[in-house]
């Protein structure tokens, strides 16, 4: 029987007087992976962040592994990976180095060899991990949130800057870590990968909840939305996205010239 992992409540969180998170609610269990999708400034950040204990809300419930994880960040990242989207390293530190010293903060750790291998890294080892390409410290800080065999991982912009075959090999890979019942929390603007990937999708605008549910379930939320004779079959995730979404204006030749 799945756990629930993450169970979150009528979230609130504002910066002043800017309300960046409202009434937002939605869960994950063992074996999903969720999407988090939306405009930019729409929350999704935010709401990620309180998961991760970064940021105390104003109010509403946050339960990961059934705590709360403002009051239990160091017990909960023992079973939590995090990759971020842009993650800088110290000037000198080499990336077989890196990894070591990620592997010392585990009792069980990943076989950090096996995955420099796997992800494509190995000739790397001896390089300086600020010298990386874009999609090497992509794929490296992917390694790094595998190290501690987490059951939870929180991945934001997941394969930005990677080439199509690692794409969809990266995809390939966390589809079998959501099959070994690890829990996925996905942050994507590529809603190719959200719909090759996720479970479950949640939607927010201006920091407000519009969506949460399965991949039909958003199909029908977007119907529901748009004039019928506007309505296709078969949407791609896509363009369901872009009908749902606010339309903002494109650049002008009168701004240009």
């Amino acid at each position: 029987m799945p756990q629930t992992i993450v169970q979150v409540e009528n979230l609130n969180l504002s910066y002043k007087n800017l309300h960046a998170v409202q009434n937002v609610s939605f869960s994950l269990k063992s074996g999903e992976i969720l999407a988090v999708i939306g405009p930019n400034g729409s929350g999704k950040t935010s709401t990620v962040e309180c998961i991760e204990g970064l940021r105390n809300p104003d109010s509403g419930l946050v339960r990961v592994f059934g705590k709360d994880p403002w009051l239990h960040r160091s017990e909960i990242y023992k079973e939590m990976g995090v990759q971020l989207q842009e993650t800088e390293y110290p000037a000198k530190i080499r990336v077989a180095e890196l990894c070591r010293l990620f592997a010392s903060f585990y009792e069980r750790p990943a076989d950090w060899e096996l995955l420099l291998a796997q992800l494509g890294l190995d000739g790397k080892r001896k390089c300086p991990a600020h010298n990386l390409s874009g999609g090497e410290k992509q794929r490296l800080s992917i390694l790094l949130s595998l190290m501690g065999r987490p059951k939870l991982l929180v991945l934001d912009e997941l394969t930005t800057g990677l080439d199509p075959e690692v794409r969809q090999n990266m995809w390939v890979s966390f589809g079998n870590i959501r099959k070994g019942g690890v829990a996925v929390l996905m942050v994507s603007h590529y809603l190719d990968e959200v719909e090759a990937l996720a479970d479950k999708i949640l939607y927010l605008e201006k920091g407000k909840q519009q969506f949460f549910g399965t991949l039909q379930g958003f199909r029908e939320y977007v119907k529901s939305r748009v004039p019928s004779h506007a309505w296709e079959e078969n949407l791609s995730l896509e363009k369901l996205y872009l009908m749902a979404a606010p339309k903002t204006e494109g650049l002008t030749m009168e701004g240009i010239l």
